[in-house]
C-alpha cells in the first residue's frame, strides 16, 4: 500500500483480531448456553403461568428449544461466514499489492515494526527476512490480525452455538416437567443457579469482576420469567385456560 502512513494500523485497513479460535467458539458456546436458559425458561413459564398441564408446557418448552438452537446455529453461522469472506477479500487484496507494489509493501511492514518499537535497521532486517518467508502470512499477521492458515470457521462456530443452546434450554424444560407440586419453583431455582455458572464463566472469559455479571444475568432471567408468567397468566384468565 502506497505510503505515506503515519501509525499503524495503515490506510484504513480493518484490523481483525487474531484470537484464538477456540476462544471464540468457547464465547459463542456460553452465549448460546446462556440464550438457551433463559429464552426456554420464559417460554415454559410463561406457559405455566396460563395453564398447569405437563403436556402443555413441555411441549412449548421443546419448540422453544429446537427453533432457538437452529435460530442461534443459523445467526452464528451467518455472522461467521461473513467475517471470513471478510478475511478472504482482505487476503486477496493483500496478495494483489504485494504482486503489484512490492517495494511498497515491504516499506510498510518495516513501518510498522518501527511504529512498534523496533530499531529502523532491525525492522527493515525483520521485514525482509518475514517477507522471502512468506510475505502473505507477514503482511497479513503484522496489519490485518490474520491467519491465512486458520480462517474462522463458521461450521464450528454454529455447531457450537446449537450445541450451548440446546444444553442450556435442556435445564428449564427439564425442571419445569418434573412430576412434583410447584415445579415452576424448581425451574426458577435451576434457572438462577444456572445463569450464575454462565455470568460467571462470562466473567472469567472477559477478564471482568464476577459480581456484576452475575447480577445482570440472574437479574435479568428472573425479569424475563415475571413478565412471561405474568403474561401467562393473564392470558390464561382471559381465555379461561
Amino acid at each position: 500500500m502506497a505510503r505515506p502512513r503515519a501509525r499503524h494500523p495503515h490506510s484504513g485497513e480493518q484490523h481483525i483480531g487474531s484470537v484464538d479460535q477456540r476462544l471464540n467458539w468457547l464465547r459463542a458456546g456460553v452465549l448460546g448456553a446462556n440464550d438457551g436458559i433463559v429464552s426456554t425458561a420464559g417460554v415454559v413459564i410463561g406457559v405455566a403461568g396460563a395453564t398447569s398441564q405437563p403436556l402443555a408446557i413441555a411441549t412449548a418448552g421443546i419448540a422453544a428449544l429446537v427453533a432457538g438452537a437452529f435460530s442461534m446455529a443459523g445467526g452464528e453461522y451467518v455472522s461467521v461466514s461473513t467475517q471470513r469472506d471478510t478475511e478472504r477479500a482482505l487476503l486477496a487484496k493483500e496478495q494483489q499489492e504485494l504482486n503489484t507494489m512490492p517495494a511498497a509493501e515491504l516499506q510498510e511492514l518495516t513501518d510498522i515494526y518501527i511504529d512498534r518499537g523496533v530499531s529502523p535497521d532491525v525492522a527493515a532486517l525483520v521485514a525482509k527476512d518475514l517477507t522471502a518467508h512468506n510475505a502473505l502470512q507477514a503482511h497479513a499477521d503484522a496489519e490485518l490480525g490474520i491467519d491465512p492458515d486458520d480462517l474462522t470457521n463458521p461450521w464450528a462456530a454454529a455447531i457450537s452455538s446449537l450445541t450451548a443452546f440446546s444444553l442450556g434450554a435442556m435445564i428449564p424444560l427439564i425442571a419445569i416437567v418434573l412430576p412434583v407440586s410447584h415445579a415452576e419453583w424448581i425451574c426458577v431455582a435451576a434457572v438462577v443457579i444456572a445463569l450464575a455458572v454462565t455470568g460467571w464463566v462470562s466473567a472469567r472469559l472477559g477478564g471482568a469482576p464476577a459480581g456484576p455479571a452475575l447480577l445482570r444475568n440472574i437479574g435479568m432471567g428472573l425479569l424475563t420469567m415475571a413478565v412471561t408468567f405474568g403474561v401467562g397468566h393473564l392470558f390464561g384468565t382471559a381465555v379461561g385456560i
